[in-house]
């Protein structure tokens, strides 16, 4: 059955309907195959019984049975591929490891790599390596990518030394010639040290990264209460300026009903004028009637007996020469605005004074890490650095300066 598996291909064991490997396949009478529960579902939302295949139309919807040859083919096939599958895994090269460079076609995954081949070996290729008695002597490592970068390329040997001196791996050959009295220590020696440094490194860098991020968030605590504030103050300005306008509109108010009370007060004055005005013009009327009727009497002696008892003279009245009724407003609307000016003053200053008492001041610190900043980046102000206290000093700087 084994090598039936192999002679066949998923895509024999593939439902038309699902299109994936058959789940109790069953067979129609023209001889298709399919899921039970495919063909079963593909009946129900269909007017006919028809084969999905053929298109054969049957009158009477078939009996389905299990197909329990096709079954049984199905379940052993599945079983092969998942044994080659884990077999594949084991050794077949994955993206991110070392292939075996003598392998055609699929590339096993590399057991070790020879530094005199400078070739990389899955473990059915190093068997050589392992018995035969030439071939041991290679030298084996682990197994690593580009093994030409590993070799002298003057002397064509492995580079298994540092050279402290000059900063770079020599081979053994190197030290009798171009670095000969140079301080040359293993390479393993050395990296052991590298890695504890770069270690050390990582471990700062970890600390920095974490300095800089309770930083960020220390900023952003401090811009939640900056707004929580300026909402607060948003708020209250509202109320203040609120109150100022209403200060504003009650002394236009207060103008407005001064200047209509003196206008009031003014027409009062001029009706009782106008009533005296009138009644003296009544009684010169009168007393002009009288006169009138008097002079033109033909009889002289009723004249001159009429005369005696009547008063020709105009009748006594009040002198209105100077009499005015014509209100002054100048300097009302100034005075008042000048009023309200000096209350709008006075209360600015007592708010301004109880807000500077009240809002406290928030700063942020920049810190300048000295493991990373530049060494002459200083915070400045008119070209004088400026100290966390906030005082000026003229330090000795060179010629070029960064500063803040």
């Amino acid at each position: 059955m084994a090598a039936v598996s192999c002679l066949l291909s998923e895509d024999q064991f593939l439902c038309s309907i699902c299109l994936d490997v058959f789940a109790d396949p069953v067979s129609t009478s023209c001889g298709h195959n399919f899921c039970k529960n495919c063909i079963t579902e593909h009946w129900k939302t269909n007017d006919r019984y028809q084969c999905p295949m053929c298109k054969e139309v049957f009158h009477i919807r078939p009996e389905l049975h299990i197909n329990t040859f096709i079954s049984e083919i199905v379940s052993q096939f599945k079983s092969a591929q998942q044994e080659a599958c884990s077999s594949s895994d084991r050794q077949v090269s994955k993206p991110r490891e070392v292939p075996c460079d003598v392998c055609t076609g699929t590339k096993l995954k590399a057991l070790k790599s020879c530094l005199v081949c400078l070739v990389s070996y899955c473990e059915t290729h190093l068997e050589s390596h392992l018995t035969a008695s030439g071939l041991k002597r290679h030298q084996l490592i682990d197994p690593v990518e580009n093994l030409e970068g590993r070799m002298c390329t003057k002397h064509d040997t492995p580079l298994e030394l540092f050279c402290k001196t000059d900063q770079t791996c020599v081979c053994t050959f190197c030290t009798v010639s171009d670095h000969k009295m140079h301080d040359v220590v293993p390479l393993k020696e050395e990296y052991e040290g590298k890695k504890a440094e770069l270690g050390k490194t990582e471990a700062e860098i970890q600390q920095m990264i974490q300095k800089r991020r309770l930083k960020i968030q220390e900023i952003k605590h401090s811009v939640g209460l900056s707004e929580e504030d300026a909402d607060r103050e948003k708020a209250e300005g509202v109320q203040v300026f609120t109150s100022l306008k209403e200060s504003v509109e009650r002394g236009l108010k207060e103008l407005i009903d001064t200047i209509e009370e003196k206008q009031r007060t003014t027409e009062q004055q001029a009706e009782g004028f106008i009533k005296e005005l009138e009644q003296e013009i009544s009684e010169l009327i009168k007393r002009r009637t009288e006169v009138e009727q008097l002079s033109r009497s033909e009889d002289h002696l009723h004249l001159l007996q009429s005369v005696q008892s009547l008063n020709i003279h105009p009748p006594p009245t009040k002198d209105w020469t100077k009499v005015s009724v014509r209100p002054s407003y100048e300097g009302t609307v100034v005075r008042a605005v000048a009023q309200l000016e000096d209350k709008l003053s006075k209360e600015m200053k007592q708010l301004v004074k109880a807000e500077l008492e009240r809002v406290p001041q928030y700063v942020v610190n920049v810190t300048l890490d000295p493991d990373t900043a530049y060494p002459y980046l200083t915070l400045s102000e008119n070209g004088k650095e400026v100290n966390c206290d906030g005082v000026c000093k003229f330090p000795q700087q060179p010629k070029e300066i960064y500063s803040l």
